[in-house]
């Protein structure tokens, strides 16, 4: 049995429903490559289903979904986890055609967009976040730093990673201490026949020793 087939009917309906609206929003703006239900069902929804583990062992409290793009993995794990949700992005056309598929879904209430930059959005939701996840984003120094202001201290950063070089695993330990973020753990699984997908969960576990965020795109430009 999958995760999605774990779910409750109506929560694979939501999900199937978001799929099906990105889909057909897809034919005028770029929201994903993927255009088919059958590839989206893998790719979209069950990889964004995978990090549902780690969420619910985060603490109680708002989640949110950085570089949300469709809105995956941040409605998909909306649904299923039944928390508070910001799905974050820069892009702001992307974000208005998510806030019509959520009115869609009704889940106006539980879920909302926000249209900027992670940074931005860390100088009014300092330490507001008990979860964040990022899905093909950027490497996890770059997470690392943008995360750690808007996590509260014990909260979790979920990066779905896909070709991760250990140089990488090793430069994200090097940071730690500098954004105030601690290494949990990693694990890797395969979906479908030959798709891996490895989860690597972080916490905000001490205070930065440096002032964060910095301004906006030194993460990405600059890295620690």
């Amino acid at each position: 049995m999958t995760i999605y087939e774990s779910l409750q009917q109506n929560q694979q309906e939501l999900i199937r429903r978001h799929l099906e609206l990105v889909i057909e929003a897809n034919e005028k703006v770029n929201l994903t490559r993927i255009d088919t239900i059958e590839e989206g069902m893998l790719l979209h929804i069950e990889d964004s289903l995978v990090g549902l583990t780690e969420l619910n062992n985060a603490p109680a409290g708002p989640y949110g979904d950085l570089g949300s793009g469709g809105g995956y993995p941040g409605i998909p794990l909306a649904i299923a986890s039944g928390r508070q949700t910001t799905l974050i992005d820069s892009r702001q056309k992307k974000m208005l055609i998510l806030d019509g598929i959520i009115d869609a879904l009704g889940l106006s209430d539980q879920v909302e967009t926000y249209a900027g930059r992670a940074e931005l959005l860390a100088k009014t939701r300092s330490m507001r976040y008990a979860a964040l996840t990022a899905r093909a984003l950027a490497k996890l120094p770059v997470l690392m730093e943008l995360a750690s202001p808007l996590l509260k201290r014990g909260g979790y950063l979920i990066c779905y990673k896909a070709q991760m070089d250990e140089s990488e695993l090793a430069h994200a330990r090097r940071v730690q201490k500098l954004t105030g973020m601690e290494l949990l753990g990693t694990r890797t699984l395969t979906l479908g026949k030959d798709y891996t997908r490895r989860i690597v969960t972080l916490a905000r576990t001490g205070t930065p020793t440096i002032k964060l965020p910095r301004q906006e795109g030194q993460a990405q430009k600059n890295p620690l």
